[in-house]
């Protein structure tokens, strides 16, 4: 699989879900390999989208159509300041449930020391973690070069996952989140996606 991720900063959120509810439309039928989009924009209007696509090669056929091409350039002057691009074919997905049915998506961004262990221990307890929090439908973990990864958290909805935060972290999984936490070489940034925007090619 292959994750691009767009970041961007917008000024009317409402702009921008329309442009993409037009691309899902218009453009999603001829899109070559694409898989799904998931985008929203925080409450301090950062823009972000992680769009999956079967490979690379489907990813580039598809921005080199003129169609998608229009649209970009419609889409981009939305984005106050331009657009960054974080492409990979280094990705993990873990699906407990259909992703498009989140309510609440969290999307986590760093720098982990070793991206090797940080893939394993993500991987480790997944039935016991899949029983401490119920409201955790899925996640999708993007990789780079150099050791920065995006990971978003689709959750059931805001108010289970707030909740579910206030629970006590069973004895058994303290060593791994510790650990986890500890691979960490900058402080994470959070994006909130409240009322994230979910596309699927099905």
């Amino acid at each position: 699989m292959f994750v691009q991720v767009i970041q961007g900063q917008v000024s009317d959120a409402g702009q921008a879900h329309a442009a993409l509810d037009r691309w899902m439309q218009e453009l999603a039928p001829e899109a070559t390999g694409w898989l799904g989009t998931t985008a929203g924009v925080t409450a301090d209007g950062r823009f972000l989208a992680l769009a999956r696509f079967e490979s690379a090669d489907a990813a580039r056929q598809n921005s080199e159509s003129p169609a998608q091409d229009k649209w970009w350039h419609e889409f981009s002057s939305l984005l106050g300041g331009g657009a960054t691009f974080q492409d990979t074919e280094d990705v993990v997905v873990e699906m407990l449930g259909d992703l498009d049915s989140a309510g609440f998506v969290q999307v986590i961004q760093g720098r982990v020391s070793d991206p090797a262990r940080a893939r394993a221990l993500m991987a480790d307890n997944s039935e016991e973690w899949a029983a401490f929090r119920p409201d955790l439908i899925g996640t999708v973990s993007a990789m780079y070069g150099d050791d920065t990864f995006t990971t978003a958290f689709y959750f059931t909805s805001e108010a289970e996952a707030r909740e579910a935060e206030k629970k006590e972290l069973p004895e058994q999984l303290k060593p791994q989140l510790d650990e986890l936490n500890s691979l960490d070489q900058v402080e994470p940034t959070f994006f909130d996606l409240t009322q994230p925007w979910l596309y699927s090619a099905r």
